[in-house]
């Protein structure tokens, strides 16, 4: 075929396509209309999820699973904005890993509120001034982020998905690398990149700031000034970016959690998240955790925190595989309130993303 053969095949297919994508768009307007009228979320995260697995499972080629997939999720965030003017809240400014993370969760078509706090992303949601909140919870290097586990202690809020967002870094700057004097760094991507900045930034003095954003900001205004932050914030401020991939560690990643306040049903593939408090005698967290053991539930993570409330008093935060509506995992977690004085789940939803490289 010769190209105007292709392009008039183009044409006929692209044609084709936003019929198709039209009418799609109103059988989810259709179901959006039945849910409101039942009381239910828009926003479902096991339905989501389903749709993604199947299109991969669907796709020959030659485009990729990825970018079919964000391909299918602008297709579903054009859908939700179209159903409800839907907003998300999400730890600010923008062009913050936050913020990409959100992007890449509900796509571009919905209305995104930065918020200076995580307990600001909190009180947004629970006040309705958002439908969702995105809260970064977990860096595989750095660790546990622990005011978002804090805020859960008086939030009625539910976790309702995740999102696990590879963390790259990049060295911006308007000047060469031998240049920059000065260079802007928030502390969590200082942490990240300790042993790349000792190697290759000897000379330039180290300045934190308060986000990855502010620190592009501050590159893109001051002379022989430099900043690590990611290619969003780069793009945002139109900061050239010399070096990518500074981390420390290749497989550096962060979890980030969307808040709302009605779980998923099972997919199968899940996570339950539980925190709770138990009594102060000898072999306490043992036998809290013991119903898991029982169950044959596989603890995926454990963390502890003072509750603030009284000194050397701790709230336990635990990951487990499994929805809190399965037998297994209900089960235990009836175990875990016969042995604690204080069991709170805070939700249950997929646990099937994987970091995509």
């Amino acid at each position: 075929m010769s190209i105007a053969e292709h392009r008039k095949a183009i044409d006929i297919l692209d044609a084709k396509l936003v019929d198709l994508l039209n009418q799609r768009t109103r059988h989810v307007l259709e179901i959006g209309a039945l849910k409101i009228k039942a009381g239910e979320e828009i926003y479902a995260p096991h339905r989501e999820l389903a749709v993604l697995q199947k299109v991969s499972r669907l796709n020959r080629g030659p485009i990729t699973h990825e970018s079919l997939r964000a391909i299918y999720r602008e297709i579903m965030s054009s859908a939700l904005s179209l159903e409800k003017a839907m907003a998300i809240a999400y730890l600010g400014p923008e062009a913050t890993f936050t913020h990409q993370a959100a992007i890449q969760r509900f796509g571009s078509s919905l209305t995104y509120l930065p918020q200076r706090t995580i307990a600001d992303v909190f009180s947004e949601v629970s006040k309705a001034g958002a439908d969702y909140g995105v809260v970064p919870v977990e860096n595989s290097t750095e660790g546990v982020v622990t005011h978002t586990l804090d805020m859960f202690v008086e939030s009625d809020l539910k976790i309702v998905s995740q999102i696990v967002l590879p963390i790259r870094h990049c060295l911006i700057s308007r000047f060469p690398k031998a240049k920059i004097r000065k260079l802007y760094v928030h502390p969590q991507t200082l942490a990240q990149c300790r042993g790349w900045l000792q190697r290759e930034m000897s000379q330039a003095e180290i300045i934190e700031t308060s986000s990855n954003a502010r620190s592009a900001e501050f590159a893109a205004r001051e002379r022989s000034s430099g900043a690590l932050a990611g290619e969003l914030a780069a793009s945002q401020y139109g900061v050239p970016i010399l070096e990518r991939d500074v981390q420390d560690h290749a497989a550096n990643a962060t979890r980030f959690l969307v808040l709302g306040r009605q779980c998923s049903p099972p997919t199968g593939q899940d996570r339950t998240s539980i925190m709770f408090s138990i009594r102060h005698e000898v072999g306490a967290l043992y036998s809290a955790l013991a119903g898991f053991r029982r169950n044959k539930l596989n603890m995926t993570k454990i963390e502890s925190r003072p509750s603030k409330r009284k000194a050397w008093e701790y709230f336990f935060f635990v990951d487990c595989d499994g929805h809190q509506d399965e037998k297994k995992v209900s089960r235990a977690i009836a175990q875990l309130r016969e042995q604690c004085n204080f069991v709170k789940v805070l939700g249950s939803y997929p646990n099937a993303e994987q970091p995509v490289p």
